[in-house]
């Protein structure tokens, strides 16, 4: 699994901080996310999805390892 994460759609809701905290985080300036692990190990992925799913700004896009992400 690979995680992207568009900061400019961001609204720094920090669901995803909140949900998945060993890969997402927030800035300290403007509360947008800060992805702190692209590939996710196995045990992360559940969460990660989850995060993804609850994020309002659907600003988290989940992809197969080394695939794109859909634009």
């Amino acid at each position: 699994m690979d995680v992207h994460v568009d900061r400019d759609r961001c609204l720094g809701a920090g669901m995803c901080a909140l949900t998945a905290p060993r890969v997402f985080d927030q800035d300290e300036e403007e509360g947008l996310v800060v992805l702190l692990d692209a590939r996710p190990p196995e045990e992360q992925r559940a969460a990660v999805r989850v995060a993804a799913g609850v994020c309002p700004a659907s600003v988290i896009t989940l992809t197969q390892d080394g695939s794109s992400p859909a634009s």
